[in-house]
């Protein structure tokens, strides 16, 4: 969560500690935050056929973050996603996506994301690592954040945002269905690409 500092020079030893220390003025981005859906993406990328991408998103999040402007390490973050909300842009394949070849949605409803640690890695870049739950499997996921700015939108509502992403290997979390080519490869690629593009609307 890159909220807690500004890119700076890190020419030298001393700028570089400076540039994670958090600034005084973001005292006031501190607070609860609810993830807005209307305004925010969870998305990913798949190597289909081994010759192009694919790409995906999920419709219905909800979630929400306490950003500690004093403190980066005591700001946390949840996601609850509804495996049913995917959508790639083809409905046959968002069905063989919700069937018990992938999700399972019918016994796994919904894929959960709980943060335990955040790291500063300097400037507006930080480090969330957290639980990733999918298909009652639990495993660990880092994702590298970028703060994007902080907004009073023209309804009042007080806005931040991030960009984040990571890898994973999907086979790691039980998501294992596969078919082989003839030329040889895999129809779908083991590592999925995350991308977050995350707008929270300040609760408290």
């Amino acid at each position: 969560m890159g909220i807690f500092g500004r890119k700076t020079d890190t020419d030298t030893p001393a700028a570089a500690a400076a540039a994670t220390v958090p600034s005084a003025d973001l005292a006031a981005l501190t607070g609860d935050y609810t993830i807005d859906p209307a305004h925010s993406t969870i998305g990913f990328v798949a190597r289909h056929a081994m010759v192009t991408n694919v790409k995906g998103s999920f419709k219905d999040v909800e979630g929400t973050l306490h950003l500690d402007g004093s403190d980066p390490a005591k700001s946390t973050a949840t996601i609850d996603i509804k495996m049913d909300s995917v959508d790639t842009g083809s409905a046959d394949r968002d069905g063989h996506l919700k069937s018990a070849d992938f999700f399972k949605t019918d016994e796994f409803p919904t894929m959960t994301f709980r943060s335990t640690k955040v790291e500063a890695l300097g400037g507006d870049d930080y480090r969330i690592t957290g639980d990733l739950s999918v298909l009652g499997t639990t495993r660990p996921l880092a994702i590298d954040v970028e703060f994007n700015g902080a907004a009073k939108d023209p309804f009042g509502n007080e806005r931040v945002g991030f960009e984040g992403k990571s890898e994973i290997l999907r086979s790691e979390w039980g998501l294992t269905w596969n078919a082989t080519l003839e030329t040889g490869g895999v129809l779908v690629s083991d590592k999925i690409k995350l991308n977050f593009d995350i707008s929270a609307i300040k609760s408290a």
